[in-house]
């Protein structure tokens, strides 16, 4: 089944023929994607990587994510809250800052 594009796009004649896509046409572009944006390398060398293991790691999803650079065993929610707190202390920290450079200027004056 043809499946319509989503609503903006142009409704010119030659152009109304690029809204429909086959699901088999859709997937070929994202598979082009995949290659073009370098996904597919990237996750064949972790998969060899992962094969190639003298001993399977026991979590191999751990594995994948250290390999490509994330990190693992963290606990995201807590970051979160973290960098709450810190975008908080900063702005009270810059405005006792401007409060005391007022205080510096009025007595400089």
């Amino acid at each position: 089944p043809l499946r319509r594009a989503p609503e903006g796009r142009s409704s010119t004649p030659h152009a109304s023929m690029a809204q429909y896509q086959t699901p088999d046409s859709r997937k070929e572009e994202f598979r082009k994607y995949l290659e073009k944006s370098g996904v597919i390398d990237a996750l064949t060398k972790v998969l060899v990587g992962l094969y190639e293991e003298p001993e399977r790691p026991p979590n191999a999803v751990d594995y994948i994510k250290k390999y490509m650079g994330a990190p693992t065993g963290v606990d995201i929610d807590a970051m979160r809250a973290e960098n709450e707190r810190l975008k908080t202390e900063n702005a009270q920290l810059q405005a006792s800052l401007a409060e005391l450079n007022a205080r510096i200027a009025e007595e400089e004056a």
